[in-house]
């Protein structure tokens, strides 16, 4: 998994404190490093990772009320919320379900991007693009047309992994993902004709009508919880027949939850009807495990939509 944020509060004695709390907390000492994290807030009070570690510690110990003061005062330092104490707020009840921040998606990826693929490949057998790629192939060959593509935009493209997948299939490739780290990384692969570091929905507003034939999101949509604004504009920039193709995590209730992941997770019926509300035909949706995390597959399902 991704390296820890840490911002440091600009006084030694202080992240001192919050490295010996830290070592507690993962040594299962969390009263003791509660203590300790709350020595480090006392001598920086707008110590951001420290309430936010704080708050980690106290959700542990089963002390919602404290985990959730905790957790606000992490965001009270930073609005822009780079820690995500706000999917955690969301956790606890104390916040309704809601779009991430931004910054904290942007700074997950940031310093994850070095060791990204490395870490989904080898280490939880991730297979989302491979899982698209099948699925749009035998969709195509269903409808007894080609499985080729003038066009094609990657949301959240990663280090460029879906683009490998398609890289036969596809004559021009279109990347979009709002870590600039990621976009170094997908640059390298010489896959893409063009990269933008953008949110998936802003990349998508600035495209023109109809100017894509293959949109594809390998394991992005996770990080929506309303997946209708971007089918909206992924339909919009779809040519006639056009391909939309993604993967998803998904629950046996309804609708949307933020899992332990702190990843979206749509129940099937929902992404049904968020489909046919953005006008798509649906294609294909099919339970598909994505990676395997805690050594469990991870349940998910794999979508194909066309644009009629």
């Amino acid at each position: 998994m991704p390296l820890r944020l840490f911002h440091s509060s600009g006084d030694l004695m202080a992240d001192r404190r919050f490295e010996f709390a830290r070592d507690l907390q993962l040594k299962g000492d969390l009263p003791a490093a509660a203590d300790l994290m709350e020595q480090a807030i006392e001598l920086a009070p707008n110590f951001t990772s420290a309430w936010f570690t704080l708050g980690e510690i106290r959700s542990q110990l089963g002390e919602r009320d404290q985990a959730i003061a905790a957790f606000r005062e992490a965001r009270r330092c930073d609005p822009g919320d780079q820690h995500g104490a706000h999917l955690h707020l969301i956790r606890l009840g104390d916040e309704q379900l809601s779009e991430m921040p931004k910054a904290y998606v942007q700074a997950l990826f940031d310093q994850y991007a070095p060791r990204f693929e490395h870490v989904l490949v080898n280490d939880l057998d991730y297979r989302a693009p491979s899982l698209i790629f099948k699925a749009v192939l035998a969709a195509r060959v269903a409808a007894r047309k080609p499985a080729l593509f003038k066009r094609a935009i990657d949301l959240g493209c990663g280090t460029g992994l879906a683009a490998a997948a398609f890289a036969k299939q596809v004559d021009h490739c279109i990347g979009i993902d709002l870590s600039s780290g990621m976009i170094k990384e997908a640059r390298a692969t010489g896959l893409y004709a063009e990269l933008e570091v953008a949110d998936m929905i802003e990349g998508l507003r600035g495209k023109g009508d109809g100017c894509a034939n293959l949109v594809v999101a390998a394991d992005a949509f996770v990080y929506l919880s309303d997946l209708a604004p971007v089918l909206t504009e992924a339909k919009r920039v779809l040519a006639s027949g056009g391909v939309l193709a993604f993967t998803l995590e998904t629950h046996d209730g309804s609708g949307i939850v933020l899992g332990e992941g702190l990843r979206y997770a749509h129940a099937a019926e929902y992404v049904r009807g968020a489909i046919a509300s953005a006008g798509l035909k649906l294609l294909t949706l099919e339970p598909a495990s994505p990676r395997i995390e805690n050594n469990e597959p991870v349940r998910g399902l794999v979508v194909v939509a066309e644009k009629t």
